[in-house]
């Protein structure tokens, strides 16, 4: 290709005119609106910032976007151009390529000429005469008068600015910048560090920020791209693939080149890592070659884990500066991610950690021991056991193992189905097993931790093969942590029968200190009995637990080993209690049924043993199931508490989390705050699938997620729909969570919840049959209230005499042991049918009854959407006198304006439309998060999260979050 030159002043080095026109794309090119229109927008502003590291896609996507802009019609000539449309008829566009070395004369060169061709080359033109090098302030003034005085605004983009050798350079843009008087908008495209006013742009809401987290490529992406290299993939493999590259543009490209004639397209894709050649060499030539030797050793050493912070790094190099540089690494580099949280932790690209893997493991042995030594080390003594046993196995150290293993057993089992990667440790040689089993123990614990079950079950079988040599208490102990081990390779393996028996061999283990009596009994919870022995696949009987107490004998507080006893009979007894008590919650929650006591106790005995893991899990669990039983206050606690508790305990608690926030959800539709209701229902998506999501309905029909979690959420949702006017997608919510529960009889109360509230749904829309047939073959049932309730509903509706009947006597006290919600939805149709009888006695005393126990907990629900016949007893109520006049009023006022209809008035749009994600985050605005806490959600960064409110407050002419929320409703926009 011939490379010609561009027009420069005379005596002046000639200029290519390559860098001075956007490079033409990389055939085949994958159309991204979603970005397209991202930089659409950005440009109506001062800056717009591309930033990421090499291979991102910046420069494909600057010149896809200029080429497409420079294609478009003239304003005018077509009623919908589509994206782009605002760039044509706009700014005139002028590119500059910057290449390394580029100093301020050379820069000033090509700026110059590429705004002499953007503006014209007329001898009128006010931007004419322009320095050919670094102009001086009274040229500045004088360019940036000639700016302001044109009539068509300048777009200059510049791509790969960091590589200007002269920052000093780019002072002069700045000034431009300010004083042109919004006739100059700059697009950058760049890797990191630049020395243009970010800061003060970005707090001033003038800067438009894209970064990887946008530039990665989404599944449908991933997918158009495979297809145009012709080489499509199953939606299964195209998810993996994405996962494994993070999205990362220039590795999905090399792999769908690389796809093309493979026999086994699926199989390569689950053996794609960095540590490829064609990944490798990229890696290593356009990402870490600029790297400082140190920095890179730093990499290299601080791969060993997942995630990072100062101290751990400073463990494994040595380095007192260890913190600074990954601070450096992560903003300048881009190489590193910065997580949210306090102090900070960062996280390599998953390819680019393989291949500083690749390159750690060839590291003499002695070296890479030494490493693994040190991170078992530091996290032994920052409390994280799990990741402290990996490395200690790895680093051979059994005796810390053995030791980490012992002291932390019931947090060494996984509640989370995040994926944990790392190379297999060895086994420890027959010597150490036979003089230590526990280590084996340790080993199967490891296995289990990471997914690999029958790795675990063999390293089982081992430790039982040199159980019988151990003194009695240590075999005790031994039997109770082998038995525990049991139990959760049965529950991650999904072996329901065998958790059970295994949690009553366990429980039979428990000390004799631990009981009134001195017995330790057969079982602590109503669970079932099982045999002595494990049944567990591919699991040998460890040995049988004994029958009756455990003795602790002589010699308990210290072993023949040298290792001491863990804890004291009490903490070992709360233990057993916390990790029983959990794994059998967890598994009668994936059964259907709704444990909330289970859950409780096995908090409160996590929080007395010390173990905040599977406290997180009760506490988020039993939220939820608390919120449904209408304990609200309880509910609102644990789940507070279960947000509240620490992160980077070297555990993920994303699924805890949502669980947590679909407890709020539920909290607050009880408390008929639906708009804290549907924000918080948003952000428990990890454990509901999109089921959950307000906006689920008429779309996707995936209930993927927890069980009982997208039943609750779809519940939850279906009330929300029902309450803005579109009961359909309500009812079709709950069609689909009944449908999707497990068909097992401890899903009947769960089932009967979701098919009251689809038989309301029904009679609101006019279809009693449909919802008395719903009813009818289930209300009998003692065990669900809840359908009862629901058919006597239905039948005042329809006129039916039987309705008396039907109700349930809410007041008896097997009642007590019902729903909060459903006893007071009995108690207000009691008072409708006391009304219709005339006795209005009994009206005005059901209703303090109900007042009484809905106050307690703040039910507002119950009220403020029930039937008019409700809003009319309550109003009589008020004048007849009320012990509750305050929330009585406050209830008849609330009902009077749910019942005033929506306004027919179709909402008005806005001049600037908001993104997709600007709607998303909008949506997170009406809750509590902070910008923090969305940007972790939306595993974004900070700074793009705060570009996007101030993009949000601009466009809906708020200055605060709560206006524009109150302005975003107004416009129906959430």
């Amino acid at each position: 290709m011939r490379v010609g030159t561009a027009p420069g002043l005379p005596g002046e080095p000639p200029l290519l005119a390559s860098r001075l026109t956007p490079a033409v794309p990389p055939e085949p090119v994958v159309a991204r609106p979603r970005l397209l229109r991202r930089l659409d927008q950005g440009s109506a502003g001062p800056v717009t910032l591309v930033t990421a590291p090499a291979g991102w896609g910046k420069t494909t996507l600057l010149a896809t976007w200029v080429r497409l802009a420079a294609a478009m019609p003239e304003a005018g000539s077509a009623p919908d151009v589509g994206v782009g449309q605002a760039v044509a008829p706009g700014p005139a566009p002028a590119w500059v390529s910057v290449e390394a070395g580029d100093d301020g004369d050379r820069l000033w060169a090509y700026l110059a000429a590429a705004l002499r061709t953007a503006t014209g080359a007329a001898d009128d033109n006010p931007v004419a005469p322009l320095p050919a090098g670094p102009p001086r302030p009274d040229q500045l003034e004088l360019l940036a008068a000639g700016l302001a005085a044109l009539e068509r605004p300048v777009l200059l983009v510049l791509d790969d600015l960091h590589r200007v050798a002269d920052p000093a350079a780019l002072t002069g843009l700045d000034f431009l910048l300010r004083h042109c008087e919004g006739r100059l908008h700059l697009v950058v495209g760049a890797r990191a560090g630049l020395p243009l006013a970010v800061h003060r742009l970005r707090l001033a809401g003038e800067l438009t920020e894209i970064g990887p987290d946008e530039l990665a490529f989404t599944d449908d992406e991933v997918a158009d791209l495979l297809t145009a290299h012709g080489a499509p993939l199953p939606a299964t493999a195209v998810r993996r693939l994405r996962t494994r590259t993070g999205g990362w543009p220039a590795a999905l490209r090399i792999a769908a080149l690389a796809l093309r004639g493979r026999p086994d397209p699926e199989r390569w894709v689950g053996q794609f890592g960095g540590d490829q050649p064609e990944i490798a060499g990229y890696l290593r030539e356009e990402v870490l070659a600029a790297v400082d030797p140190a920095d890179r050793d730093l990499l290299r050493r601080t791969a060993l884990a997942e995630t990072v912070c100062a101290d751990l790094a400073e463990a494994l190099t040595g380095r007192a500066d260890a913190g600074q540089a990954l601070a450096d690494l992560a903003e300048v580099g881009g190489l590193l991610r910065r997580e949210d949280s306090r102090p900070p932790w960062y996280r390599c690209d998953p390819l680019l950690a393989d291949l500083l893997r690749a390159e750690l493991a060839r590291l003499p042995g002695d070296e890479l021991r030494e490493l693994h030594e040190r991170a078992a080390d530091w996290y032994a003594g920052d409390g994280r056991p799990a990741d402290g046993l990996r490395h200690a196995l790895a680093a051979g150290r059994w005796d810390l193992a053995g030791d980490l293993f012992v002291a932390h057993w019931p947090e060494l089992t996984r509640y989370d189905e995040e994926p944990v990667s790392g190379p297999t440790p060895p086994s420890p040689p027959p010597d150490v097993l036979r003089a230590d089993p526990e280590v084996a123990l340790a080993c199967a614990a490891e296995r289990a931790y990471v997914g690999d079950l029958p790795a675990a079950a063999g390293h089982l079988r081992d430790a039982a093969a040199y159980a019988d040599a151990l003194p009695v208490p240590r075999r005790d102990r031994f039997l109770r942590m082998a038995t525990a081990l049991e139990l959760t390779v049965a529950r991650l393996a999904g072996d329901r029968a065998e958790v059970r028996a295994s949690a009553a061999r366990l429980l039979r283990t428990r000390p004799a200190a631990s009981t009134p009596t001195g017995v330790a009994p057969a079982t602590s919870e109503p669970a079932t009995s099982a045999p002595a022995t494990s049944t567990s696949p591919g699991i040998a009987p460890a040995a049988s637990a004994p029958a009756g107490p455990v003795s602790p004998g002589p010699g308990s507080a210290g072993l023949a080993s040298g290792r001491p006893a863990a804890h004291p009979p009490s903490t070992d007894d709360a233990d057993l209690r916390a990790f029983t008590g959990t794994a059998l919650g967890l598994v009668e929650l994936a059964c259907g049924a709704l444990p909330a006591g289970r859950f409780v106790r096995a908090r409160e005995a996590a929080r007395e043993a010390g173990r905040p893991r599977t406290e997180l899990v009760g506490a988020s669990r039993s939220a939820l199931l608390l919120a449904v039983r209408g304990d609200l206050h309880a509910a609102e606690r644990a789940a507070r508490d279960a947000l509240g508790m620490p992160p980077c305990r070297g555990w993920s608690c994303r699924l805890d989390c949502s669980y947590a926030y679909l407890a709020l959800a539920v909290v607050a539709l009880h408390r008929d705050q639906p708009e804290e209701a549907g924000a918080n229902l948003a952000l428990a998506a990890r454990a509901t699938g999109p089921v959950g999501t307000v906006e689920a309905g008429s779309g996707s029909s995936s209930t993927a997620g927890e069980p009982v979690a997208a039943a609750l959420a779809a519940w939850c949702g279906a009330h929300l729909h029902r309450d803005a006017g579109d009961p359909a997608t309500g009812q079709r919510m709950l069609v689909r969570a009944r449908e999707s529960l497990p068909d097992e009889p401890s899903a009947a109360e769960l089932s009967g919840l979701l098919r009251a509230a689809e038989a309301e749904i029904r009679a609101g829309r006019g279809d009693l049959d449909g919802a008395r047939t719903l009813l009818a073959a289930t209300a009998a049932d003692a065990a669900t209230p809840a359908l009862a309730v629901a058919l006597a509903r239905v039948q005042l509706r329809a006129g039916d005499p039987a309705a008396g009947r039907t109700l349930p006597d809410w007041q008896a006290p097997p009642a007590d042991a019902w729903p909060l919600p459903v006893r007071l939805d009995a108690g207000l149709l009691d008072a409708v049918l006391a009304d219709r009888s005339g006795d209005v006695r009994r009206v005005g005393r059901t209703l303090e009854q109900v007042l009484d126990l809905a106050g307690a907990q703040g039910c507002r629900r119950v009220f403020t959407r029930a039937d008019p016949s409700v809003r009319d007893l309550l109003a009589a109520h008020l004048d007849a006198g009320t012990a509750h006049f305050p929330l009585v009023s406050d209830l008849v006022r609330q009902v009077e304006q749910s019942a005033t209809p929506p306004s027919a008035e179709p909402a008005r749009s806005l001049d600037e439309p908001l993104t997709e994600r600007e709607l998303t985050i909008l949506r997170y605005l009406q809750s509590i998060l902070s910008n923090v806490e969305i940007a972790a959600e939306l595993s974004l960064s900070v700074n793009t999260v705060k570009t996007h409110v101030r993009n949000i407050y601009r466009k809906l002419g708020a200055t605060r979050r709560r206006e524009a929320v109150r302005r975003a409703r107004e416009l129906r926009l959430i």
